[in-house]
């Protein structure tokens, strides 16, 4: 059985990634995560993009972990 990656958006946090994935640059450059489980920035401000390193908290980003409702 293939291992599964799970993505996970934390209410007014990054999106956690669990699994092996792949990360990688538009140009299709490998990008090493250091670690299995990641953080990835979800409101911008991180000085360590595509990572989160917490600048969400200073900024008042807000955002459900639940999908948006369908217009």
């Amino acid at each position: 059985m293939a291992a599964v990656v799970t993505v996970t958006p934390c209410e007014d946090g990054p999106l956690l990634v669990r699994g092996p994935f792949t990360l990688t640059t538009q140009d299709g450059r490998r990008i090493d995560p250091g670690r299995a489980t990641v953080a990835l920035c979800r409101c911008g401000r991180s000085s360590a993009k595509p990572f989160c390193d917490g600048s969400h908290k200073a900024v008042g980003f807000r955002a459900s972990s639940e999908p948006d409702p369908p217009v």
